[in-house]
Protein backbone atom coordinates (compact mmCIF):
# COMPACT_ATOMS: atom_id res chain seq x y z
CA UNK A 1 0.00 0.00 0.00
CA UNK A 2 0.88 3.50 -0.90
CA UNK A 3 -0.11 6.12 1.51
CA UNK A 4 0.30 9.91 0.64
CA UNK A 5 0.54 12.36 3.89
CA UNK A 6 1.19 16.07 4.57
CA UNK A 7 4.15 16.47 6.72
CA UNK A 8 2.31 17.64 9.51
CA UNK A 9 0.32 14.25 9.56
CA UNK A 10 3.29 12.20 9.90
CA UNK A 11 4.68 13.92 12.50
CA UNK A 12 1.03 13.05 14.58
CA UNK A 13 1.56 9.54 13.52
CA UNK A 14 4.60 9.39 15.19
CA UNK A 15 3.02 10.13 18.40
CA UNK A 16 1.67 6.97 18.54
CA UNK A 17 3.97 4.83 16.53
CA UNK A 18 7.15 5.80 17.69
CA UNK A 19 9.69 3.34 15.66
CA UNK A 20 7.03 3.59 12.46
CA UNK A 21 7.16 0.30 12.19
CA UNK A 22 3.87 0.41 9.75
CA UNK A 23 5.97 1.73 7.54
CA UNK A 24 9.11 -0.12 4.93
CA UNK A 25 9.96 3.26 3.31
CA UNK A 26 9.71 6.82 3.74
CA UNK A 27 10.13 9.64 1.08
CA UNK A 28 10.05 12.94 2.07
CA UNK A 29 9.25 15.04 -1.06
CA UNK A 30 9.79 18.95 -1.79
CA UNK A 31 12.57 18.86 1.04
CA UNK A 32 14.30 21.80 -0.15
CA UNK A 33 11.05 23.68 1.05
CA UNK A 34 12.71 23.20 4.74
CA UNK A 35 9.99 24.05 7.04
CA UNK A 36 10.06 22.63 10.90
CA UNK A 37 7.35 19.90 9.62
CA UNK A 38 10.49 18.85 7.30
CA UNK A 39 13.35 19.50 9.60
CA UNK A 40 11.99 17.56 12.38
CA UNK A 41 11.02 14.89 10.77
CA UNK A 42 14.42 15.15 9.10
CA UNK A 43 15.91 14.90 12.91
CA UNK A 44 13.94 12.33 13.92
CA UNK A 45 14.34 9.85 11.17
CA UNK A 46 18.23 10.21 11.70
CA UNK A 47 17.82 8.89 15.36
CA UNK A 48 15.37 6.93 14.03
CA UNK A 49 17.71 4.55 11.78
CA UNK A 50 19.99 3.03 14.23
CA UNK A 51 16.63 1.59 15.47
CA UNK A 52 15.14 0.90 12.44
CA UNK A 53 18.17 -0.51 10.29
CA UNK A 54 15.63 -1.68 8.02
CA UNK A 55 13.84 1.24 7.39
CA UNK A 56 14.57 2.86 3.94
CA UNK A 57 14.00 7.06 3.53
CA UNK A 58 14.48 8.73 0.30
CA UNK A 59 15.02 12.50 0.00
CA UNK A 60 13.49 14.23 -2.69
CA UNK A 61 13.66 18.10 -4.07
CA UNK A 62 14.29 19.29 -7.80
CA UNK A 63 16.53 22.15 -6.20
CA UNK A 64 18.28 20.26 -2.74
CA UNK A 65 21.85 20.72 -1.90
CA UNK A 66 22.28 17.35 -2.11
CA UNK A 67 25.88 17.40 -0.17
CA UNK A 68 24.36 18.72 2.97
CA UNK A 69 21.35 15.86 2.96
CA UNK A 70 23.76 13.58 2.49
CA UNK A 71 26.35 14.31 5.26
CA UNK A 72 23.36 14.86 7.51
CA UNK A 73 22.08 10.98 6.59
CA UNK A 74 25.76 9.57 7.07
CA UNK A 75 26.98 9.88 4.05
CA UNK A 76 24.06 8.37 1.93
CA UNK A 77 24.05 7.91 -1.80
CA UNK A 78 22.89 10.57 -4.36
CA UNK A 79 21.24 9.86 -7.42
CA UNK A 80 20.03 12.10 -10.09
CA UNK A 81 17.47 11.41 -11.91
CA UNK A 82 16.73 14.02 -14.60
CA UNK A 83 13.44 15.18 -15.82
CA UNK A 84 12.11 15.83 -19.62
CA UNK A 85 12.28 19.80 -19.96
CA UNK A 86 12.08 21.99 -22.81
CA UNK A 87 14.55 24.90 -22.85
CA UNK A 88 13.91 27.80 -20.91
CA UNK A 89 15.20 31.35 -22.34
CA UNK A 90 16.01 33.56 -19.46
CA UNK A 91 15.59 37.49 -20.34
CA UNK A 92 16.73 39.91 -17.50
CA UNK A 93 14.33 43.36 -17.82
CA UNK A 94 15.09 45.33 -14.48
CA UNK A 95 12.99 47.51 -13.38
CA UNK A 96 15.86 50.20 -12.87
CA UNK A 97 17.38 49.96 -16.00
CA UNK A 98 21.19 50.28 -15.40
CA UNK A 99 22.06 51.78 -18.79
CA UNK A 100 20.19 55.41 -18.20
CA UNK A 101 18.95 54.98 -15.08
CA UNK A 102 15.32 54.72 -16.06
CA UNK A 103 13.10 53.57 -13.08
CA UNK A 104 9.57 52.23 -14.02
CA UNK A 105 7.17 50.73 -10.91
CA UNK A 106 6.88 47.18 -10.62
CA UNK A 107 3.38 47.40 -12.14
CA UNK A 108 4.43 49.06 -15.52
CA UNK A 109 7.57 46.96 -15.84
CA UNK A 110 4.68 43.71 -15.50
CA UNK A 111 2.61 45.61 -17.90
CA UNK A 112 6.00 45.94 -20.26
CA UNK A 113 7.00 41.74 -19.85
CA UNK A 114 2.91 40.62 -20.69
CA UNK A 115 3.39 43.08 -24.04
CA UNK A 116 6.57 41.55 -24.97
CA UNK A 117 5.03 38.45 -23.91
CA UNK A 118 2.34 38.66 -25.93
CA UNK A 119 4.23 39.43 -29.56
CA UNK A 120 5.90 35.85 -28.70
CA UNK A 121 2.66 33.85 -29.66
CA UNK A 122 0.08 31.72 -28.19
CA UNK A 123 0.56 30.37 -24.23
CA UNK A 124 -0.33 31.01 -20.90
CA UNK A 125 1.76 33.75 -18.60
CA UNK A 126 2.04 32.70 -14.76
CA UNK A 127 3.45 36.05 -12.80
CA UNK A 128 4.73 35.79 -9.24
CA UNK A 129 3.60 37.86 -7.14
CA UNK A 130 4.60 38.17 -2.89
CA UNK A 131 0.76 38.29 -1.64
CA UNK A 132 -2.64 38.66 -1.56
CA UNK A 133 -2.48 42.53 -2.10
CA UNK A 134 -0.06 42.58 -4.63
CA UNK A 135 -2.25 39.88 -6.78
CA UNK A 136 -5.35 41.30 -6.52
CA UNK A 137 -4.43 45.14 -6.94
CA UNK A 138 -2.28 43.57 -10.37
CA UNK A 139 -5.28 41.56 -11.56
CA UNK A 140 -7.25 44.90 -11.31
CA UNK A 141 -4.66 46.68 -13.30
CA UNK A 142 -4.28 44.15 -15.91
CA UNK A 143 -8.01 43.82 -16.68
CA UNK A 144 -8.42 47.54 -17.12
CA UNK A 145 -5.98 47.12 -20.15
CA UNK A 146 -8.87 45.03 -21.85
CA UNK A 147 -6.57 42.80 -23.04
CA UNK A 148 -7.82 40.93 -26.45
CA UNK A 149 -8.93 37.17 -25.40
CA UNK A 150 -7.19 37.27 -22.55
CA UNK A 151 -8.17 35.87 -18.94
CA UNK A 152 -6.75 37.23 -16.07
CA UNK A 153 -7.17 34.50 -13.17
CA UNK A 154 -5.36 35.17 -9.45
CA UNK A 155 -4.08 32.12 -7.29
CA UNK A 156 -3.96 32.37 -3.32
CA UNK A 157 -4.99 30.40 -0.47
CA UNK A 158 -8.09 32.32 0.70
CA UNK A 159 -9.97 31.46 -2.33
CA UNK A 160 -12.87 29.64 -2.81
CA UNK A 161 -12.15 26.15 -4.11
CA UNK A 162 -14.38 26.76 -7.39
CA UNK A 163 -12.29 29.90 -8.23
CA UNK A 164 -8.97 28.03 -7.24
CA UNK A 165 -10.43 25.30 -9.40
CA UNK A 166 -10.77 27.68 -12.57
CA UNK A 167 -6.86 27.64 -13.19
CA UNK A 168 -7.20 23.73 -13.58
CA UNK A 169 -10.07 24.03 -16.31
CA UNK A 170 -9.67 24.03 -19.95
CA UNK A 171 -10.11 27.34 -21.64
CA UNK A 172 -9.41 29.25 -24.99
CA UNK A 173 -7.22 32.63 -25.59
CA UNK A 174 -4.56 33.65 -23.34
CA UNK A 175 -4.56 33.57 -19.09
CA UNK A 176 -2.72 35.47 -17.08
CA UNK A 177 -1.96 33.67 -13.86
CA UNK A 178 -1.12 35.71 -10.72
CA UNK A 179 0.31 33.88 -7.65
CA UNK A 180 2.56 33.69 -4.88
CA UNK A 181 5.69 31.64 -4.49
CA UNK A 182 2.80 28.56 -3.16
CA UNK A 183 2.84 28.29 -7.30
CA UNK A 184 6.97 27.32 -7.20
CA UNK A 185 6.23 23.68 -6.12
CA UNK A 186 3.35 23.03 -4.26
CA UNK A 187 1.18 23.04 -7.41
CA UNK A 188 1.41 23.16 -11.02
CA UNK A 189 -0.52 25.02 -13.05
CA UNK A 190 -1.22 23.28 -16.50
CA UNK A 191 -0.43 25.10 -19.86
CA UNK A 192 2.38 27.58 -18.68
CA UNK A 193 4.50 29.00 -21.70
CA UNK A 194 5.65 31.88 -20.01
CA UNK A 195 6.68 33.24 -16.36
CA UNK A 196 7.48 36.85 -15.35
CA UNK A 197 9.37 36.93 -11.79
CA UNK A 198 9.52 40.06 -10.03
CA UNK A 199 12.32 38.40 -7.79
CA UNK A 200 10.40 38.60 -4.64
CA UNK A 201 8.71 37.10 -1.75
CA UNK A 202 7.18 37.73 1.41
CA UNK A 203 9.45 35.38 3.72
CA UNK A 204 8.33 34.89 7.99
CA UNK A 205 11.24 35.96 9.98
CA UNK A 206 11.58 36.52 13.60
CA UNK A 207 13.38 39.67 14.83
CA UNK A 208 15.28 38.85 18.16
CA UNK A 209 15.24 43.09 18.42
CA UNK A 210 12.06 43.58 18.53
CA UNK A 211 10.83 40.32 19.22
CA UNK A 212 8.13 40.48 16.58
CA UNK A 213 8.25 37.22 13.89
CA UNK A 214 7.71 39.75 10.45
CA UNK A 215 6.68 38.97 7.11
CA UNK A 216 8.56 41.55 5.03
CA UNK A 217 8.89 41.37 1.31
CA UNK A 218 12.67 40.11 0.53
CA UNK A 219 14.59 38.96 -2.85
CA UNK A 220 13.79 34.95 -3.36
CA UNK A 221 17.41 32.70 -3.41
CA UNK A 222 18.70 31.67 -6.98
CA UNK A 223 17.19 28.43 -6.21
CA UNK A 224 13.96 30.07 -5.92
CA UNK A 225 14.53 32.03 -9.02
CA UNK A 226 15.32 28.63 -10.76
CA UNK A 227 12.30 26.56 -9.68
CA UNK A 228 9.68 29.57 -11.26
CA UNK A 229 11.77 29.75 -14.11
CA UNK A 230 10.74 25.88 -14.20
CA UNK A 231 7.11 26.44 -14.31
CA UNK A 232 7.30 26.69 -17.86
CA UNK A 233 9.20 24.78 -20.40
CA UNK A 234 7.04 21.47 -19.73
CA UNK A 235 5.10 21.05 -22.25
CA UNK A 236 6.92 23.14 -24.98
CA UNK A 237 9.42 25.58 -25.23
CA UNK A 238 9.36 28.63 -22.70
CA UNK A 239 10.45 32.03 -21.86
CA UNK A 240 11.05 33.91 -18.37
CA UNK A 241 11.49 37.08 -18.07
CA UNK A 242 13.21 38.72 -14.75
CA UNK A 243 12.29 42.04 -13.56
CA UNK A 244 15.75 42.38 -12.08
CA UNK A 245 19.64 42.12 -13.44
CA UNK A 246 21.56 39.58 -13.88
CA UNK A 247 24.57 40.71 -11.47
CA UNK A 248 21.28 40.94 -8.95
CA UNK A 249 20.51 36.98 -9.80
CA UNK A 250 24.15 36.28 -9.11
CA UNK A 251 24.85 38.03 -6.39
CA UNK A 252 21.73 36.42 -4.18
CA UNK A 253 22.05 33.65 -1.66
CA UNK A 254 21.80 29.94 -3.79
CA UNK A 255 19.23 28.49 -1.36
CA UNK A 256 16.61 30.05 1.41
CA UNK A 257 17.11 30.17 5.06
CA UNK A 258 15.56 26.94 6.41
CA UNK A 259 12.78 27.96 8.72
CA UNK A 260 14.32 27.30 12.18
CA UNK A 261 16.98 30.14 11.20
CA UNK A 262 14.08 33.01 11.24
CA UNK A 263 11.70 31.76 13.37
CA UNK A 264 10.77 32.46 16.90
CA UNK A 265 12.80 29.21 18.60
CA UNK A 266 10.72 29.81 21.82
CA UNK A 267 7.68 28.55 19.46
CA UNK A 268 9.54 26.06 18.48
CA UNK A 269 10.59 24.85 21.93
CA UNK A 270 6.41 24.22 22.29
CA UNK A 271 5.99 22.51 19.22
CA UNK A 272 9.20 19.91 20.13
CA UNK A 273 7.38 19.16 23.32
CA UNK A 274 4.22 18.73 22.29
CA UNK A 275 5.40 16.60 19.42
CA UNK A 276 7.77 15.19 22.02
CA UNK A 277 11.06 15.56 19.89
CA UNK A 278 13.06 15.97 23.02
CA UNK A 279 15.49 19.18 23.77
CA UNK A 280 16.09 21.67 20.67
CA UNK A 281 19.66 22.10 22.32
CA UNK A 282 20.56 18.27 21.31
CA UNK A 283 18.15 18.07 18.57
CA UNK A 284 20.18 16.90 15.30
CA UNK A 285 18.65 19.46 13.03
CA UNK A 286 20.43 20.03 9.01
CA UNK A 287 21.19 23.17 10.52
CA UNK A 288 21.25 23.47 14.19
CA UNK A 289 20.22 27.03 15.13
CA UNK A 290 22.75 29.12 17.23
CA UNK A 291 23.00 28.67 20.17
CA UNK A 292 22.50 31.85 21.79
CA UNK A 293 19.05 32.22 20.48
CA UNK A 294 18.13 29.17 21.78
CA UNK A 295 18.85 30.50 25.29
CA UNK A 296 16.94 33.56 24.80
CA UNK A 297 14.16 31.21 23.31
CA UNK A 298 14.50 29.77 26.92
CA UNK A 299 15.04 33.21 28.76
CA UNK A 300 11.34 33.77 26.58
CA UNK A 301 9.90 31.02 28.74
CA UNK A 302 10.88 32.05 31.87
CA UNK A 303 9.42 34.97 31.63
CA UNK A 304 6.09 33.48 30.50
CA UNK A 305 5.68 30.37 32.64
CA UNK A 306 7.25 29.60 36.72
CA UNK A 307 9.81 27.13 34.39
CA UNK A 308 10.25 26.39 30.94
CA UNK A 309 9.39 23.09 29.29
CA UNK A 310 10.93 19.41 30.19
CA UNK A 311 14.50 19.51 28.68
CA UNK A 312 15.34 16.13 29.75
CA UNK A 313 12.68 14.45 27.46
CA UNK A 314 14.15 11.90 24.90
CA UNK A 315 13.02 11.56 21.26
CA UNK A 316 12.25 7.76 21.60
CA UNK A 317 11.18 6.07 24.96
Amino acid sequence: MVKLMTDGILLAEIQQDRLLMQYDTIIIDEAHERSLNIDFLLGYLKELLPRRPDLKIIITSATIDPERFSKHFNNAPIIEVSGRTYPVEVRYRPIVEEADDTERDQLQAIFDAVDELGREGPGDILIFMSGEREIRDTADALNKLDLRHTEVLPLYARLSNSEQNRVFQPHSGRRIVLATNVAETSLTVPGIKYVIDPGTARISRYSYRTKVQRLPIEPVSRASANQRKGRCGRVSEGICIRLYSEDDFLSRPEFTDPEILRTNLASVILQMTALGLGDIAAFPFVEAPDKRNIRTAYACWKSWAPSPPMRRQRLIS
